[in-house]
């Protein structure tokens, strides 16, 4: 049995890289060594906590202390080289921002993320799901559907947009048939996929207890699909967002997140584009992280959710 060597890289060598780097910023400009100081600042904490493994805690805090270290990096950089308010605005004034347009981010949020993204991703995930179930009962439905679904998730989302703006008219309706062409596919794609993947020896111990093809699909087949089926569901979660958000550059009533970034952009009030699109991450990411969270639940015993905590 032979040993496996491993090589530790000697502390010092980490300290004259960041050395190296501070030099480096004060001879090209002094304002990048406060910059570069913050981010050193931030990396040994990150580093000490990480050293800790009996922190469980140490998850959740190593990304607030990252995402901290670069808010910070991002407002004393634009406060030092003055950056002009129209290319970047500080992070102080994007929260002011937020917190002065709280209505109006609001109202914009209900139009664009509750009515559009949210209505078409219920119909266009559930659609395809019954699709999928239909296209696995009578297989000879994959050779005609699956080509013609994929020839419509091949279109480009600024060449349909318009077209079903003009259909379903300009309010959220539009969007939402925007977001269903987008997350239409994946979804149908994976759950097929997932229905399939047992293997011949599990349908055939179903057959032995003279399972019909509703209690396979039920006790077999749905289960073993789940992992594929919130894949899917995590595919089209920031799809969606993306294709109301999109839809609305395109027509929309005096509201909307697609339409504030628009008319904010021609009104060079940047600091409002970028709270649309800090309220956009958040709603995104939540969205996401909610079906992850229903994922852990369901498949609890898929092996890629085991050992997490």
């Amino acid at each position: 049995m032979s040993a496996v060597v491993t090589t530790k890289r000697p502390a010092w060598m980490g300290w004259a890289l960041v050395a190296l780097a501070f030099a480096m910023a004060a001879a090209v400009d002094l304002r990048l060594v406060l910059v570069l100081a913050i981010w050193v600042g931030g990396w040994i904490v990150n580093g000490l906590i990480a050293q800790r493994s009996a922190w469980n805690w140490g998850g959740y805090v190593i990304p607030l202390i990252f995402g901290i270290t670069l808010l910070a990096m991002w407002e004393v950089g634009e406060r030092m080289f003055e950056i002009s308010d129209v290319l970047l605005p500080a992070p102080s004034e994007i929260a002011a921002r937020f917190w002065l347009s709280r209505d109006i981010l609001w109202v914009d949020f209900v139009q664009t993320v509750l009515k559009g993204a949210l209505s078409g991703f219920v119909l266009g995930c559930g659609s395809a799901f019954v699709l999928a179930v239909v296209i696995d009962r009578f297989p000879f439905l994959q050779l005609g559907l699956l080509p013609v679904g994929n020839f419509v998730a091949a279109l480009p989302i600024v060449g349909m947009a318009p077209i079903l703006v003009m259909w379903f008219g300009f309010d959220w309706q539009s969007k939402a048939a925007v977001v269903v062409v987008m997350v239409f596919f994946p979804m149908l794609v994976n759950t097929v996929q997932g229905l399939q993947s047992t293997d011949a020896m599990q349908r055939d111990l179903m057959r032995t207890y003279a399972s019909s093809y509703w209690q396979t699909l039920l006790k077999l087949r749905l289960p073993a699909a789940m992992p594929f089926i919130f894949n899917g569901l995590k595919i089209a979660s920031t799809l969606a967002l993306i294709g109301a958000i999109v839809a609305e550059f395109f027509g929309s009533p005096i509201r909307g997140m697609g339409f504030r970034i628009s008319t904010s952009v021609g009104q060079l009030a940047l600091d409002l584009v970028w709270a649309e699109i800090v309220v956009a991450a958040i709603a995104g990411s939540a969205f996401y992280g909610g079906i992850a969270l229903l994922e852990r639940v369901v498949t609890f015993w898929h092996p890629s959710q085991r050992g997490r905590t």
